[in-house]
């Protein structure tokens, strides 16, 4: 994947290419469109498409709903994940943290403590979701648990590690079938993939829940 580096706009200097986080911090307040920030560098973050934005819903609707009387918290792409170890800032499409959020210094939009994370992968940034973007999230130690959400069909990765922070084996599954569930460990339930892709439909073979 090429990530492009942008001109955000309201910069005091249009030719700068490097930012400290909070020069990025206060541009993000402003922009049209989302950035990341990793180690100086601003970067586009492309949209999503209307499935991605169908599939994304259905995992809010269906994950919130189990997991509204739980200690679990359910956040959208709104919120920040802030990376300490590679002054990084990005967006999950979803993630989930355990008991209270833990907040970067006196931030309230940049997270620390995800527990789980959901990708819902694009043309644009997949191979960034399942390569580097992912050896950054594993930095984070409360990180256990990470979903690649395919929407050209019906296909989902899991990475789950239950040893963490101490170890870093992960365990690789996959489900390609909408008749089948995947149990999320991080969680303690199971996400059935007739939900995830319900009204979802694909080209080729006809899929439709």
């Amino acid at each position: 994947m090429v990530i492009t580096q942008t001109n955000p706009p309201n910069l005091p200097d249009a030719t700068k290419t490097r930012f400290t986080p909070d020069e990025y911090r206060a541009i993000e307040e402003t922009a049209e469109e989302r950035h990341e920030y990793c180690n100086g560098e601003i970067i586009a973050r492309p949209g999503g498409s209307e499935v991605h934005s169908a599939i994304a819903c259905n995992l809010l609707i269906y994950l919130g709903f189990l997991l509204r009387d739980t200690d679990f918290r359910l956040y959208n792409s709104d919120l920040r994940v802030w990376i300490p170890e590679h002054r990084c800032g990005t967006y999950a499409d979803l993630m989930v943290i355990n008991g209270e959020p833990e907040f970067n210094g006196d931030r309230t939009d940049e997270i620390l403590n995800p527990l789980l994370i959901v990708e819902v992968l694009s043309p644009s940034t997949e191979g960034y979701d399942r390569g580097e973007k992912f050896r950054k999230y594993r930095s984070l130690a409360s990180f256990c648990e990470y979903l690649l959400v395919s929407q050209a069909e019906p296909y989902i990765e899991q990475y789950y590690n239950g040893d963490r922070p101490s170890s870093d084996r992960w365990q690789w599954q996959v489900c390609d079938r909408l008749d089948r569930a995947i149990v999320l460990h991080s969680l303690n339930i199971e996400l059935p993939m007739s939900e995830v892709y319900r009204r979802i439909s694909f080209q080729g073979p006809c899929f439709r829940v």
